[in-house]
């Protein structure tokens, strides 16, 4: 290459340099083993988050081209070229990623990454999310390894698409995923919490030490919290509003003693033994959730009803024996709704043995019974859904008084760090919402790497922060105003345009340097300074 010349550095040396300082490269090597190629499985897994974090919308195909103007030297290592960035050695990277097994792979990194930031894991938070496949349409059985590509239900709003099942367990602080694991496409939370508390939460609790977990309604399944229950592990999660228990606590509300918690939430103390494991209930009363839920109530009503009055319609075509078994029916219906009631008759329909209109006094061969009947809301049922509005239940086996009322809201409530990475995930500039990969086993392998990425992310933006606040210094948000919690995103956008300039015979020099940028480097350390220096 001519002099002179320049490479685009930008934000990737940040990602580069949180890599070094977890030794990113060598866990990688360790775990798949040494290789006999220029590059090894280490450097193209770096390799993929540098692609992945680079936010070009197009991270689930790598090209040579996109190395080409970067500074490889300084970010993956000496003597790597483009040219060995290519297809063919990702695609043998990623086959010896499944091949190793991506799941404990990943919570190895996670380990890593836990112990470099110094998080203490009070509590993780466990979560699902999908991802549709826009590769090939049919796959034979004998591609499907341990997962399966296939519909069901979509987060996406895709159910025409076949799809697969990515389930998180992030550390609490600043929601770096510690644990990653994929299932088939038609699974539910339920069936996928249930397999990861039993195979993988006492191995976590091992390595991260956390004291909860802490998951959302499909969690609470007897089978679960009593495996919890038998593991020793605390827990704090929702409980379903559908169980018997939830609406017997709920119905008294009116004679319950509420007292504040924090901002708007009332709730009350109550004891369970759900499962078999002793643990208390937190019924929960959020003034700001009432108002919202008050404002759609009329709307799920409608919504409700017009679904409920499509069933009365088909039990109104059934024909029954005798008009006792018709009775029955009305009232099996009518327990069954949320908001209708009936008015109903049951009428006998003679029949006769011949088309057309029966003779007089032609007696009819048989009689069968239907039923007919003009539905309502009742008043009652009305104002019995105002006073559930703003309620919801947390449950939890941690029986000490050390958890509060308090404490117990704000832990759960932490589960949007679980989101704010899927969300992160399914970002349009980040876009892995769509899979184009052919093969299971690569598409298990590549969500690991984009998971990587989204710990990547988290992680230097946590330390970021912590090291603004403990070096008391500040940097200016979009609004030119001082902070010390700037996002990873607005740092990266700030580093936008830093390139390295080489000329013949001297080092490689930064070039569209600023002072927020050197806040970064004096923030993070060294590592970070030598690669950009």
């Amino acid at each position: 290459m001519a002099f002179p010349y320049t490479k685009t550095l930008e934000h990737l040396g940040l990602v580069a340099g949180f890599c070094k300082e977890i030794e990113l490269a060598n866990i990688i090597d360790d775990k798949l083993g040494a290789t006999n190629r220029d590059v090894s499985f280490g450097q193209l897994f770096v390799a993929m988050l540098l692609n992945g974090l680079g936010f070009t919308g197009r991270t689930l195909h790598m090209y040579s081209e996109y190395f080409e103007d970067k500074p490889l030297d300084k970010l993956i290592g000496p003597g790597i070229t483009p040219e060995q960035l290519n297809d063919d050695a990702l695609g043998r990277c990623l086959d010896a990623l499944y091949d190793e097994g991506v799941s404990p792979l990943y919570q190895k990194i996670g380990e890593a990454v836990i112990k470099h930031l110094g998080l203490p894991c009070d509590s993780v938070h466990l979560d699902s999310t999908s991802f549709h496949y826009d590769g090939q349409e049919k796959l034979s059985e004998a591609d499907f390894n341990p997962i399966q590509i296939t519909k069901g239900y979509s987060r996406d709003h895709r159910p025409e698409l076949n799809q697969v099942i990515l389930n998180l367990i992030c550390e609490n602080q600043s929601g770096i995923p510690v644990y990653m694991k994929l299932a088939s496409g038609n699974s539910n939370d339920m069936e996928g919490f249930k397999k990861i508390v039993k195979s993988h939460i006492q191995s976590l609790k091992a390595a991260q030490a956390s004291r909860y977990l802490v998951a959302d309604a499909a969690l609470y399944v007897k089978d679960t919290i009593a495996h919890l229950g038998e593991l020793a592990q605390l827990f704090i999660t929702r409980v379903p509003q559908t169980l018997k228990e939830a609406k017997t606590l709920t119905a008294q509300t009116p004679m319950l003693d509420f007292k504040p918690i924090c901002d708007g939430y009332e709730g009350v103390w109550a004891e369970s033994d759900y499962g078999g494991v002793a643990q208390r209930w937190l019924l929960i009363r959020s003034e700001q959730a009432r108002k919202r839920e008050r404002h759609n109530l009329d709307k799920r009503i409608l919504k409700k009803a017009d679904a409920e009055r499509k069933t009365f319609k088909k039990l109104c075509q059934q024909e029954f024996a005798c008009e006792q078994d018709a009775q029955k029916a009305i009232e099996h219906w009518r327990q069954k709704q949320v908001y209708l009631d009936v008015i109903a008759a049951v009428n006998s329909v003679p029949v006769y043995g011949s088309k057309g209109r029966p003779a007089v006094g032609q007696q009819p061969q048989s009689v069968h019974y239907q039923i007919t009947g003009n539905l309502f809301t009742p008043l009652a049922k009305r104002e019995d859904a105002l006073k559930q509005l703003g309620l919801f239940i947390i449950a939890t086996n941690d029986l000490s008084e050390n958890l509060t009322m308090d404490k117990a809201l704000s832990t759960y409530k932490s589960q949007q760090a679980v989101e704010k990475g899927f969300r992160f995930l399914k970002s349009p500039d980040f876009f892995t919402s769509a899979i184009y990969l052919k093969q299971p086993e690569r598409i298990e392998s590549l969500l690991m790497v984009m998971t990587t990425c989204l710990m990547v992310y988290a992680a230097l933006e946590h330390q970021i922060r912590k090291q603004l606040k403990a070096q008391n210094r500040h940097f200016l948000d979009q609004k030119k105003r001082p902070s010390q919690k700037p996002t990873a995103r607005w740092v990266f956008q700030c580093f936008q345009g830093v390139t390295l300039l080489y000329l013949e015979g001297q080092p490689p020099m930064v070039v569209n340097w600023k002072a927020r940028q050197q806040t970064i480097i004096d923030c993070l350390g060294c590592v970070y300074r030598q690669i950009y220096s």
